[in-house]
């Protein structure tokens, strides 16, 4: 009886989904804005210093065993 349930559930969730085009429903707003601030996040420029000290940090770790 739950799995019916489920199914019946499921089946009118979607239909709400794809009756609105947009999967986020009210969040999509959301979703948006934080999707652009993150594309902007990942294109902006590394300063050559904070470069350095990766580069640095990397060499001195000591690299991962291999089993």
């Amino acid at each position: 009886m739950k799995d019916m349930t489920k199914d019946i559930t499921a089946g009118a969730a979607g239909r709400r989904r794809a009756v609105s085009g947009d999967p986020l429903g009210p969040n999509s707003e959301i979703g948006r804005k934080l999707k652009q601030y993150y594309d902007e996040l990942v294109s902006d420029h590394v300063p050559d210093r904070f470069a350095q000290l990766l580069s640095q940090l990397e060499r001195t770790e000591p690299a991962p065993k291999k089993d």
